[in-house]
């Protein structure tokens, strides 16, 4: 039966220290949680929405937001997501729901995220985070939970032991952090009038403090199965990943590596948002993208959006 592990402060570092003792994760076992991180903050964007504020109308988050998604790896179906957002006076709660199939059924995984905490009319304020994942052989769970501006308490089952080479995390790096599914809440913020795309995020994810750093690469047409009266172009963001701490340098260096990354923003100015739209994410076997089937925006209780792709 797996254990949990806790933070505790030794010498300004955070260190993740097992309730057990020995035994390295299995490169599976390893695999799964870098999955489950994937969908968890790849994908979970896709349910995100970023505002723009030269048309704004009180500064006010948008009541729910509900969103569909195909996965495919090389053109081929693997699986589906679903992000829901609901905010209600200054709390908000965030839940995304990943499914993955493959060989035939003979590989099988899900990840559970949610994420709650208090909002403004700049920034959200993370509370807690929970990530769970199931596969054909394997699961395992990452919670975290915050205090004011800072990550307080980490609880990862199985437990990950530090590689040699680890950089530590230290207190610092966890001030003004985000959970993964907040992060995509930070993106409905733009800094000033530089669009969605300039910006950097800082995240972290129970083992890993990295950065998202977000640059303006091209536009895109859109196509409907509907019209819904919205934009038909959108932006498309490049997204860098960098590693700040809690990281192996022999482990990270094929992400940091990966400039091809990509997150394309929908514009959709009557409920002053951007949507995203799709997310490329190339890998050494192929590339592996999100696609958005319907996402259901709700502004208030008399006034809707659907967008159908």
């Amino acid at each position: 039966m797996f254990k949990s592990v806790s933070c505790r402060a030794a010498g300004g570092a955070l260190r993740v220290v097992s309730k057990r003792d020995g035994g390295r994760l299995s490169v599976a076992t390893k695999g799964l949680i870098a999955a489950g991180f994937v969908f968890g903050l790849y994908a979970l964007p896709l349910g995100s929405v970023t505002s723009e504020p030269a048309k704004a109308t009180g500064g006010e988050w948008p009541a729910q937001v509900n969103a569909d998604y195909n996965i495919t790896f090389n053109g081929f179906d693997i699986g589906s997501f679903k992000f829901q957002s609901a905010i209600s006076g200054r709390g908000y709660v965030l839940d995304g729901d990943a499914e993955l199939s493959a060989l035939l059924g003979a590989f099988k995984w899900r990840g559970l995220t949610r994420a709650s905490g208090k909002v403004s009319s700049r920034n959200p304020q993370p509370a807690g985070y929970t990530f769970t994942f199931k596969s054909s052989s394997r699961s395992g769970s990452v919670k975290l939970g915050f205090n004011k501006d800072r990550v307080s308490n980490v609880s990862l089952v199985p437990p990950i032991p530090d590689q040699a080479d680890t950089v530590p995390v230290e207190k610092k790096h966890l001030k003004g952090a985000l959970d993964p599914l907040t992060a995509v809440m930070a993106l409905t913020r733009p800094v000033g009038d530089k669009g969605p795309c300039e910006r950097v995020i800082p995240v972290f994810d129970g083992k890993q403090r990295f950065d998202l750093r977000l640059s303006y690469r091209r536009q895109e047409l859109i196509r409907e199965n509907r019209r819904s009266g919205q934009p038909g172009v959108a932006i498309v963001c490049n997204v860098r990943y960098v590693p700040i701490a809690g990281y192996s340098p022999s482990e990270a260096e094929q992400m940091a590596e990966n400039t091809g990354i990509e997150v394309t923003l929908r514009p959709v100015p009557s409920a002053n948002l951007y949507v995203p739209y799709e997310i490329r994410i190339p890998t050494i076997a192929g590339s592996v993208t999100l696609s958005s089937n319907r996402i259901d925006i709700r502004i208030s209780d008399r006034e809707r959006i659907a967008l159908g792709h």
